[in-house]
């Protein structure tokens, strides 16, 4: 058996069984399905005395994203690259931003149908070295956990907001449907049912670093019992659908504010976002507390809809490097040299310079 396989099942021995997952609850009065344990934990010193005095906003943030992308090919083969920050909410503004690559004046830039900024073009022959660079302002303050927000009933659901109730490629809900019922389908409250499908995931799958595949769907993660944060959306995701949760699946930056640096290369961050009382709200299955510096890149039914790039051929992606960290705007620009030592984030006291 292979070594990343034999780690993988030795994280997950003390997991429920596959069956046990798949089963309902003996009773809610199990200390887990309790009402008051549908709830999250707060992060760190949310408490700052930067946010200033009750009523008055939180200062705003700057985060440094973007990633260096390199691909090699043998033929023209034609790609479709989403890294660039959606510019169309008011939770983030992008500063200043780059964006470079060969074949750039040759490009297509356009929004697919959910909105994503989108790149096509077509690598040449060669290596292609793609790097995307920004700061971007965001919101000192942390998802907003401690809201009591209801379902929207189907009939009130906008057309174009009911698909994400349905299965799709790898979010199939409609393999969860017991499990779903089984699990939460005692709880009436909408944030109470996507809170509770949060702790649920976190309880019952075992993240494990390089273990995603891009051929496993939502209920395929359940069986095995570990993956990756996309795999965590996923399942989340699906869960929700499967209680007519209309829900879709995010993809971004997430950089370490308040938190300490697990020590781990940066990467792309996978969560999603869950239709209610018609506003779409923040929700993370992998971390499962309320995050603090989030920039949104796309959305779409799951990650076929907001991968970083789509490849129509063979090339090969020989260099992924990925940057989200806090900075002093003062002292950091776009297109400087990468320097960790700058980094505001990636400790418990949240800081502004």
């Amino acid at each position: 058996m292979p070594e990343k396989a034999k780690a993988a099942l030795q994280l997950n021995a003390d997991r429920p069984s596959r069956a046990s997952r798949l089963a309902a609850p003996a009773a809610t009065s199990d200390p887990f399905y309790t009402m008051h344990k549908i709830k999250r934990a707060p992060l760190g010193n949310l408490n700052h005395k930067a946010s200033g005095p009750v009523g008055v906003s939180a200062p705003p943030m700057i985060v440094r994203v973007g990633c260096r992308l390199v691909y090699e090919t043998v033929q023209p083969t034609p790609i479709f690259l989403v890294v660039r920050p959606r510019s169309d909410t008011s939770d983030q503004i992008i500063l200043s931003e780059i964006l470079s690559f060969r074949s750039e004046q040759t490009s297509e830039q356009y929004r697919d149908p959910y909105g994503n900024i989108t790149h096509r073009w077509t690598l040449p022959p060669g290596q292609t070295v793609v790097v995307h660079d920004a700061l971007v302002q965001v919101s000192s303050l942390p998802d907003d956990s401690n809201f009591k927000k209801f379902s929207v009933p189907i009939g009130e659901i906008t057309p174009d907001t009911i698909r994400y109730t349905l299965p799709s490629r790898y979010c199939d809900s409609d393999k969860l449907l017991a499990l779903a019922a089984q699990q939460f389908g005692y709880l009436v409250n909408g944030v109470d049912k996507v809170i509770a499908i949060c702790n649920w995931v976190q309880r019952n799958i075992t993240y494990v670093t390089c273990s995603g595949r891009p051929d496993l769907s939502a209920s395929e993660v359940v069986g095995r019992g570990f993956g990756v944060c996309r795999d965590f959306a996923h399942v989340a995701i699906a869960l929700c659908r499967a209680l007519n949760l209309p829900t879709r699946y995010v993809t971004g930056h997430l950089p370490d504010i308040g938190c300490f640096d697990p020590g781990t290369p940066m990467d792309f961050h996978a969560y999603f976002e869950v239709y209610l009382e018609h506003q779409w709200r923040i929700f993370d299955a992998r971390f499962n507390v309320p995050r603090i510096g989030r920039v949104k890149i796309a959305h779409g039914l799951d990650a076929v809809d907001a991968s970083f790039s789509t490849v129509y051929g063979q090339a090969q992606l020989t260099y992924f490097g990925v940057w989200s960290y806090q900075v002093n705007p003062a002292l950091v620009r776009v297109g400087d040299p990468i320097d960790l030592s700058l980094r505001l984030d990636g400790t418990p006291n949240i800081r502004f310079s």
